[in-house]
């Protein structure tokens, strides 16, 4: 499941460096039968690559930032499973899924290259609709965008 980052670089990453627009449907999705593309426009600003592999040690070179949600294992079962339908076969999918990404994430540490880190399961209060909770990496000084009383932006450092 987590073997696909030579489709990525040389379907999608490589062709965005390029300016190019993006129209790749990798080989799995059409073998069970998935609909639709991955699909970028040319010279596209923003590329967001999303997943559990996203961060991987291969595609770092092609990689601008990386923000890692951490969220309680048990709470994204629950979520995870609920997403897939909630029945015995997202229940069987979830822990199959599981077997092959646990070790994947902890041969790969994606976290630790990530340039912000958001608690997906936060225990601080805030409103999900409006804000997220976010620490940085240990190894790096916290910083982030304020505005001023003038209001202008900065950077602001705690």
């Amino acid at each position: 499941m987590f073997d696909w980052a030579g489709l990525l670089i040389g379907g999608v990453l490589e062709p965005v460096h390029r300016g190019e627009p993006v129209r790749f449907r990798p080989p799995a999705w059409h073998e069970h039968d998935r609909d639709g593309a991955i699909e970028v426009p040319r010279n596209s600003e923003l590329v967001i690559i999303e997943g559990a592999g996203a961060a991987r040690h291969e595609l770092m070179p092609m990689i601008d930032a990386v923000i890692w949600v951490q969220s309680d294992m048990a709470e994204a079962e629950r979520r995870g499973i609920e997403r897939d339908g909630g029945d015995e076969a997202a229940i069987a999918f979830w822990h199959l899924w599981m077997a092959e990404e646990l070790p994947f994430m902890a041969q790969q540490q994606p976290w630790a290259r990530a340039d912000i880190i958001i608690a997906g399961t936060p225990r601080i209060p805030h409103d999900p609709a409006t804000e997220v909770v976010v620490a940085q990496p240990r190894n790096r000084p916290p910083s982030f965008p304020s505005r001023s009383s003038d209001g202008q932006s900065g950077t602001r450092q705690a």
